[in-house]
């Protein structure tokens, strides 16, 4: 394969970018032209769904989740005399599994972090008893980092990214914002893309009762009207619907894609998308100072880092790294800010270098890349966090927002 090839085949495999329903195309930053040619290395295109009407509120809050699916697996485990049941093709988000899927190991891993999820759901609940709130704190820092339980992270999220002092200083804000009137253009772009948000989760598919395509539309809409610099670009619809999954709750989803995209991942989508280009260059500069094998194999190449990792940044491993594993990264990006993201690629990149050293092309780097957010180091969550916070070493926030002023700086230059 040639490098042209590469980059047409990474191209294909990321949906259209929307920068703000007026901006220019995501398809820009890779040299794409056209509707449906942007992209970047991540996960096999999705198929669509067919269209249909929106229909029905939002499900009941589920508490136990993930910790029902582990219970189900450990006693499998240790009844090994019955007969085995048929594997579970849903998991407890609603995504399928894919036809490959290797149950026997993903249900190996479970049950050993069944005893994690039930030590740490004890312990928050504990915390929670205790304080009249959770705010930010060395105690709070350290049980994020340790996972959130399922049944208390909708209320961690919320309080420790500011969200739920800004819905309770704003009532009735989000249903005046869904409400209102105007905006076509807005309006349309979010429906063309609705159809393509998790088409293998059961959850937002039209069959579904309730279907969750009406509340994902409603977030974006609403956040379209309440943040006009940025309206809507797609990779937000991904990110709302995971919120969606978790919340169970319309407005609560609203003000944490705020969070995000207001003040945490700031002009990551606005319509020039110059935090997250600048981003991507702070992440090259920290591979160089760090594993500068892999830069100068970067170079060499002169593969792009954009091609590589922009659905990282873009969907936060949203469909890039499993579901359980994303969710415990977001508990940290909600506590810690971005600084979480450029830990986690460091990982990524550090853990698997000597694999990387051995693309002996282009096309080999890409493929490369994209092994690397698969298989056993990632699907382990509770391991593959406690590497994150070691695998890179120190990572203080003044470095990082040294090489944001120099990037930037950089960027704009560059006009």
């Amino acid at each position: 394969m040639e490098p042209t090839e590469c980059l047409q085949d990474a191209r294909a495999r990321v949906p259209r970018w929307v920068g703000g329903v007026q901006g220019p195309r995501w398809g820009a930053m890779v040299g794409a032209q056209g509707p449906d040619a942007p992209a970047s290395v991540g996960s096999p295109a999705r198929p669509l769904l067919r269209a249909g009407p929106f229909a029905g509120p939002l499900p009941p809050h589920d508490a136990r989740g993930t910790q029902v699916h582990a219970e189900r697996g450990a006693r499998a485990k240790l009844t090994r005399s019955r007969p085995c049941p048929l594997p579970r093709r849903i998991d407890p988000y609603g995504f399928e599994r894919p036809e490959d899927f290797d149950y026997a190991a993903y249900e190996e891993f479970f049950s050993s972090y069944l005893v994690v999820l039930t030590r740490r759901a004890a312990k928050w609940s504990r915390l929670l008893r205790r304080s009249r709130g959770v705010r930010r704190s060395g105690t709070v820092k350290r049980y994020v980092r340790k996972g959130v339980p399922l049944q208390h992270r909708a209320h961690v999220w919320m309080a420790v990214s500011g969200a739920q002092a800004q819905m309770d200083r704003n009532p009735g804000y989000y249903q005046r914002l869904v409400q209102g009137g105007g905006n076509p253009g807005l309006q349309e772009a979010i429906r063309t893309d609705l159809n393509r948000t998790f088409p293998d989760n059961v959850r937002f598919r039209k069959s579904a009762e309730p279907c969750l395509q009406q509340a994902l539309y409603n977030v974006l809409l609403a956040y379209g009207r309440h943040n006009q610099g940025v309206g809507y670009c797609q990779g937000m619809n991904f990110i709302a619907g995971y919120l969606i999954l978790i919340t169970k709750n319309e407005e609560e989803s609203f003000w944490l894609l705020d969070a995000l995209v207001g003040r945490i991942l700031p002009d990551y989508y606005s319509p020039e998308m110059l935090g997250l280009k600048t981003d991507q260059q702070v992440l090259a500069e920290l591979v160089r100072m760090k594993l500068p094998a892999v830069a100068a194999l970067m170079d060499g190449h002169g593969v792009m880092w954009t091609l590589l990792v922009s659905r990282w940044f873009i969907c936060l491993f949203v469909d890039i790294l499993p579901v359980e594993t994303v969710l415990r990264i977001w508990d940290c990006l909600f506590n810690e800010g971005s600084k979480i993201i450029f830990r986690v690629a460091l990982t990524l990149i550090k853990q698997h270098q000597a694999l990387l050293l051995e693309a002996a092309s282009a096309p080999d780097i890409c493929d490369k890349f994209k092994q690397i957010t698969r298989g056993p180091f990632v699907t382990e969550c509770h391991a593959f966090m406690q590497k994150v916070f070691s695998e890179p070493g120190s990572l203080p926030m003044t470095t990082i927002t040294k090489l944001r002023e120099t990037c930037r700086a950089a960027l704009l230059a560059q006009g």
